[in-house]
């Protein structure tokens, strides 16, 4: 099934203690758009580059067979840049640099080839452009959406109003707990779940993730990945490979939810393994059911006899 995936492409500066790099292609439209790949076709992203933005980068795209037509170019200026510092504790990290650039600008138009998208990734922009790609499209079957604390703290109408037409929301504990002013998770869920969404991911980092259901939850550990180089980009592979998965299965149940956060799990681990999305344009179809295997291996409980 087609998935319509909006978001940023960008050029990342990173420097974690296992290493640094300048320029590096980022961007959550990006690492989404790379990771579904793997999982199903009929991918089209929509997003803005700029000037300097190179052809091998866009070969990148066009390599994994994902539908650039609503990619624009903005000549007027560069392309979005991010640059941060992680510590040795890679949850933690500074942002030292950031230049909005021609993304400052940026007003999501869907082309017409893709407004019948049955599944849409609604990647970490500003509510009310999420909500003008909605308006877009023509009757979705599931609209997955990612937020932050800065869209939070300072358009919560907005926010609030754009949870309203979306079926699934996926955030991390910290932006959980602040958006329902909560501090507990399972509580916090269920205020989130109020303002709209049918279902919730929080994720956990390296202590995995929380899907809340209508009437479930299901908690996945983490794939305890033994080198981690760069977790940039980590949070966007789970929601990658998630969507990925669903749009080719083209089941929403609750329990194909749950393998859907499993696949996410599996995506994102390899993510981490080289700088940017390094490792998402080398992976073959084995090494992603293996890691499922053994993921699902290290998760299994044994009956209590």
């Amino acid at each position: 099934m087609s998935l319509l995936i909006v978001g940023s492409v960008a050029y990342d500066g990173i420097e974690t203690p296992f290493g640094e790099v300048d320029r590096i292609l980022g961007g959550s439209a990006t690492y989404i758009s790379l990771t579904s790949s793997y999982l199903t076709n009929h991918i089209n992203l929509v997003g803005v580059v700029g000037k300097d933005f190179s052809e091998e980068d866009i070969d990148i795209f066009r390599s994994r067979s994902i539908n650039l037509d609503g990619l624009q170019r903005d000549e007027s200026g560069n392309t979005f840049f991010w640059k941060g510092k992680y510590h040795f504790d890679l949850n933690k990290r500074d942002t030292l640099d950031t230049q909005l650039n021609v993304f400052e600008r940026f007003n999501p138009v869907i082309p017409e080839n893709y407004r019948d998208a049955r599944f849409i990734a609604l990647g970490n922009i500003e509510p009310s452009l999420q909500e003008k790609v909605l308006d877009q499209v023509d009757n979705p079957r599931f609209v997955v959406m990612d937020t932050m604390n800065f869209w939070i703290e300072r358009t919560l109408d907005a926010l609030k109003k754009t949870l309203q037409r979306v079926h699934l929301l996926v955030i991390n504990d910290s932006e959980a707990r602040e958006l329902a002013h909560e501090p507990n998770l399972i509580k916090a869920a269920e205020k989130i779940m109020d303002m709209g969404p049918r279902a919730l991911i929080i994720k956990k980092g390296e202590h995995g993730a929380l899907l809340f259901t209508e009437n479930e939850i299901f908690s996945a550990p983490a794939y305890p990945v033994i080198d981690i180089f760069d977790p940039t980009g980590a949070g966007d592979s789970f929601m990658g490979g998630m969507l990925g998965w669903l749009a080719y299965t083209d089941d929403i149940t609750p329990q194909n939810l749950r393998r859907s956060v499993i696949i996410g799990s599996v995506m994102a681990s390899f993510c981490v393994e080289e700088f940017g999305p390094g490792r998402l344009t080398n992976l073959s179809e084995k090494e992603i059911y293996d890691r499922y295997r053994e993921f699902r291996e290290l998760s299994e409980i044994p009956e209590i006899s």
